[in-house]
Formats: structure tokens, C-alpha cells, sequence
């Protein structure tokens, strides 16, 4: 029974009763009203929404694609002026498109406990121009890589610590577990990329990996504060991966950095059907160690910011099902410049 049919009883059954009875009642229903509301615009861009109802089951597929570009420029030489430079320069410019497919299940156990699971399917494809590796060639070549398979199952619980009352904001503890079931990048084929002297310059992969080929843990926690007529969220987490041996190849035992994400936006509703949502999502990666560092000479950053705008539109096409679609923007260059996702939640 819906928090509205427990309201129409109240009224039917209790109509020789006093105003002052029926009154908790209206206010516990404003009350659920309000944070559904506000879990609904929170949770466009993200999964930043209040706890699933009790008893309820969410269905939610979704698909989304991601844009990169990027150019790489490696320049062997010396110069004679500040403005003059002898020697060669190599240019390759990168694309890569990802295309991800998910179905979300979501169940609610009680008012304050939620439990879900995430299975993705990628489909990546990337596109590598260039000239040969400091030859003086006016020749670019293309090579292409692809790879498209099951992606990173995520498992994931979520409590609400509060009712977000008394001027308090709502309060969201999370911990997702992500398994390496995708293809990682030691999973696949790879090939050394030489020189025209067959002097090794790189390592290309044959074929696109779909996971991260690593266990990863992340608690988090969430907040929503409505404050009418907007709602005003965040959210910070850490991602501790585990380490493990993937052969003296490939580095020995390799240990990925762990990541600190955090992320904040508001979101407002133009009436009982659309809403609207503006965020901010910041991830900071830590550099990745491995055991034998056959590259004594290449120095790396110690961490990597990726950070993206996201804007989302929501749309409730019947009472439990809704329609969102977000846009995401990369603002570092190693973030995807454009990301397009569309879900579909559908409760029951």
C-alpha cells in the first residue's frame, strides 16, 4: 500500500474524527512528498538519491556514450634560437568512443536500506593518427583497436543515517565492491610499437580491454539538503584497489592508485514532472606502482585530476517510471570531453 492509499484510508475511515488526529498524518505525507522530491532531483547526474521505499524493486536500464580526443606531441631535437628547432617532431592524435549498455537493480529491505548490482557491456573503439615515430615522413598512418565484451560488476549497499530534519540535511552512508569481471589490460593481446631501426618505442593493445582487471572497494558519503525551491546535494568517497601479481612482463606485482572522488550541484524542479540538475564530479588518481619499473628514465605525475560538468534533465512519464538524461563535459584533458547518458527507472 503507497503512502498515498494509507492517507485516503486515514480520511475515509476517520471522518468523525478530530483535525487535530488527521493532522500527523498530512504531515508525515508532505513529508514523504518532500523527499521523494528531493531524491529525484539529486539523483539525475548521479546515483545521489535517498534510499529505495521498503519492499520496492527498481529495474533501471541505461546506455550511455563517451567522446575523447586528445594530441600527443614528441618532439626529438635541439634548438639553435629560442624560436628555431632542429630535429624531429611527431604528432599523433588520439580518439576513443565508448559505448556502455547497464542494468541497475535496486531493492529497497527497509526505510533506510537499500541494496543494489550493476552489470555494464562496452563496446570501445580507438583510433590512433600518426606519423612514423621520429622519421621525417609527411605520411600519417591510422591504426585502430576495438574491444567489446562484459565490463566491472558493481555491488553496492547504502544507508540513510537520518530523516533530514531540523534543518539537517539528509545523510547517506555507501560501499561499492566492483569485481575485475571485464577483460583487463593484461588480459588482452598486446604488441610492441618499433621504430624503423626495430627499437622498441611502445606497447600498443591489439584489442580494446572492457574492465579494470582489479578489485576495488569504495565507501562514500552522500548528503541532500532541500532547501525550496532548490535541492542542493554532494558526495565524497575513496576507492581502495587491491594489488596483484601480474607477472614480471607486465611489471610484477602492480598496485593502481587509489582515487578520492568528490562531487556537488543543485537541482530545482520546473513542476511535478520535470526536473532539472547542474553538478560537478572531481576525481583525484594516484599514480599506479609496480614492482619492476623497467623504464628508469620516464617520469610520471604523482596524481591525475579528472573533473567533468554534468547537467541533467528528468522526466516522470507515469507514477513509477521517470526518464533522465544527462550530459557530462570534461574540464581536465585527462577526463572524456563530452559523456551522454540516458536511464530509465522503472519501479515496482
Amino acid at each position: 500500500m503507497t503512502q498515498w492509499q494509507r492517507c485516503s484510508v486515514v480520511v475515509v475511515v476517520g471522518l468523525a474524527s478530530t483535525v487535530v488526529m488527521a493532522a500527523p498524518e498530512d504531515s508525515d505525507s508532505n513529508e514523504s512528498q518532500r523527499a521523494e522530491k528531493a531524491s529525484e532531483i539529486a539523483s539525475i547526474t548521479t546515483d545521489r538519491g535517498i534510499v529505495t521505499e521498503p519492499g520496492r524493486f527498481i529495474i533501471e536500464p541505461s546506455f550511455s556514450h563517451a567522446h575523447s580526443n586528445s594530441t600527443l606531441v614528441a618532439i626529438e631535437g635541439y634548438t639553435v634560437i629560442p624560436a628555431l628547432l632542429v630535429g624531429l617532431i611527431n604528432i599523433s592524435e588520439v580518439q576513443r568512443d565508448i559505448f556502455v549498455g547497464a542494468l541497475s537493480l535496486k531493492y529497497g529491505f527497509t526505510s533506510r536500506f537499500e541494496a543494489s548490482v550493476r552489470i555494464p557491456y562496452l563496446s570501445v573503439h580507438e583510433d590512433l593518427r600518426e606519423r612514423q615515430a621520429f622519421q621525417g615522413t609527411p605520411v600519417d598512418t591510422l591504426r585502430e583497436s576495438s574491444g567489446e565484451g562484459l565490463g566491472d560488476i558493481e555491488a553496492s549497499i547504502r544507508y540513510q543515517f537520518n530523516d533530514g530534519l531540523d534543518g539537517w540535511p539528509y545523510t547517506i552512508g555507501n560501499f561499492r565492491v566492483k569485481a575485475p569481471t571485464g577483460e583487463g589490460p593484461f588480459d588482452v593481446e598486446q604488441r610492441t610499437l618499433e621504430d624503423s631501426q626495430g627499437n622498441p618505442i611502445g606497447v600498443a593493445f591489439a584489442e580494446r580491454p572492457t574492465g579494470s582487471g582489479f578489485w576495488s572497494f569504495e565507501p562514500g558519503l552522500s548528503f541532500i539538503f532541500p532547501s525550496d525551491p532548490a535541492v542542493l546535494f554532494g558526495n565524497i568517497s575513496y576507492v581502495w584497489t587491491l594489488k596483484q601479481d601480474e607477472g614480471f612482463a607486465n611489471g610484477g606485482t602492480v598496485n593502481p592508485g587509489n582515487i578520492v572522488r568528490f562531487g556537488f550541484g543543485m537541482g530545482f524542479a520546473f513542476n511535478e514532472k520535470t526536473s532539472f540538475s547542474l553538478g560537478y564530479d572531481h576525481a583525484v588518481i594516484q599514480k599506479t606502482d609496480r614492482e619492476f619499473d623497467q623504464n628508469f628514465l620516464d617520469t610520471s605525475f604523482e596524481r591525475i585530476q579528472v573533473g567533468s560538468l554534468a547537467f541533467g534533465l528528468s522526466q516522470r512519464l507515469t507514477p513509477d517510471t521517470s526518464l533522465s538524461l544527462t550530459v557530462s563535459i570534461g574540464v581536465t584533458e585527462q577526463a572524456p570531453n563530452s559523456e551522454i547518458t540516458v536511464r530509465l527507472p522503472i519501479a515496482f
